[in-house]
């Protein structure tokens, strides 16, 4: 999502649609907060094509949604066609909101006079919808498929591992981090299944089997696999039905595995004519995700005056805290898109580690006595600068001795 500040100056009427999946209540405000429009609207292209086009008899007209995604996607579009201006409220942004007006009533009525309040009275807090760019609203599909395919390999990679520590420790110890979810060891598990099965084999059965498949570091994996077995003689009650488990969870975290594969590819593909693709990958730590990470967040970044307000916007920016003479200083930011702050932070860490200028402002900062996760931000903030000339611009990362560059921020 392109969550940016939006312009409201030649607004005459402010529609506030708090979105259902059948039914939507809208509530529409002229300058002065009259009512012109507080009624459910069903969720049909027609019903919402007329009520748009009536409100713009008295000027233009905003639309605030508070989903712009799945059950609001047709309503966006329908406003959009009708010639409507389209944003929408943050959920945070709403329920302080409406905290500040009367009544503590929860109704479809009432959240859509909030956010319809809201945005006439306080336009700084509604975001802009995503452009109208195919690439970008296909990349939204695809990274949030992608969100759930990670989450759901998060929980099978745990629950094998689960499983192994069940009905033998020293196995699942010897699977410690990423060893568990390379190809060779799931491919390993799915086919003998467990303790009882590779036991039964012997190793140089399963060596012989394993080097059919190609993989690399046969001997070892195999070798520390019977290490581990032979440090344990006794059976755990359960091993014979955890262990009809093991293969199918194996076998789940390889297609899980796959399809993110599938899936990275197809949004490479998607990304290799967006010219601001390749202006973001040149800079180092910028791989094809967090790259497109990026431009979800922000697109072109043209909805951010400078730098420091994309900063402030990523949430890697030092907040100031000042009342009285008892409380003043700057502070880590709480806030923030989480996902674009995260990118930024995992793209500045590994600049740290394979580029020397990043290296080198990193070493500096913790020289300074900033510890790790403090010299990344920091790092991450200069970087963010950078960004956002390279998207401006549309230029080309060009690397430049640490020298030269401005004092920190």
């Amino acid at each position: 999502m392109v969550e940016q500040l939006i312009d409201t100056t030649d607004i005459q009427v402010w529609c506030g649609l708090d979105v259902g999946k059948e039914e939507h209540h809208a509530c529409a405000l002229d300058h002065a907060g009259n009512r012109l429009f507080d009624k459910p609207l069903p969720q049909d292209e027609t019903k919402l094509r007329e009520v748009f086009t009536g409100l713009q008899r008295h000027g233009r007209v905003l639309v605030v949604v508070d989903q712009p995604n799945t059950i609001g996607a047709l309503a966006v579009a329908v406003a959009r066609d009708s010639g409507c201006e389209v944003a929408y409220l943050p959920g945070l942004a709403m329920r302080k909101a409406a905290q500040l007006l009367p009544g503590d009533a929860k109704t479809d009525a009432r959240d859509a006079f909030v956010i319809a309040t809201t945005a006439l009275k306080m336009p700084d807090t509604l975001r802009a919808v995503d452009r109208d760019s195919e690439v970008l609203a296909s990349l939204k599909v695809l990274a949030g498929y992608d969100d759930d395919l990670a989450r759901e390999s998060t929980r099978s990679i745990n629950r094998l591992r689960s499983l192994l520590l069940q009905i033998h420790p020293a196995l699942e110890r010897m699977f410690a981090g990423t060893r568990l979810t390379n190809k060779l060891s799931l491919d390993l598990l799915a086919h003998y299944g467990g303790p009882t099965g590779l036991a039964k084999a012997g190793p140089a059965r399963v060596k012989a089997w394993a080097r059919k498949t190609k993989h690399r570091g046969v001997d070892k994996l195999v070798d520390d696999v019977f290490a581990a077995l032979g440090q344990q003689t006794v059976t755990v009650i359960g091993t014979a039905a955890v262990e009809t488990i093991v293969p199918r969870v194996a076998e789940q975290i390889k297609t899980l595995k796959t399809q993110r594969a599938e899936l990275a590819a197809e949004v490479e593909r998607l990304l290799d004519d967006f010219p601001l693709r390749d202006v973001l990958i040149s800079m180092p730590g910028v791989g094809t995700k967090t790259a497109a990470t990026i431009l979800l967040a922000i697109g072109d970044a043209s909805a951010f005056p400078t730098a420091g307000h994309l900063a402030a916007y990523a949430g890697i920016a030092p907040v100031t805290r000042r009342s009285g003479k008892s409380i003043r200083g700057e502070h880590p930011a709480r806030s923030g898109n989480k996902q674009l702050k995260n990118a930024l932070f995992r793209s500045a860490w590994v600049a740290s580690t394979c580029d020397p200028e990043s290296a080198a402002y990193y070493q500096r900062k913790r020289a300074q006595g900033k510890k790790h996760n403090a010299a990344v931000i920091c790092l991450a903030r200069r970087r963010c600068d950078v960004i956002h000339a390279m998207l401006k611009t549309g230029t080309l990362y060009q690397p430049r001795n640490h020298e030269e560059l401005p004092a920190a921020a």
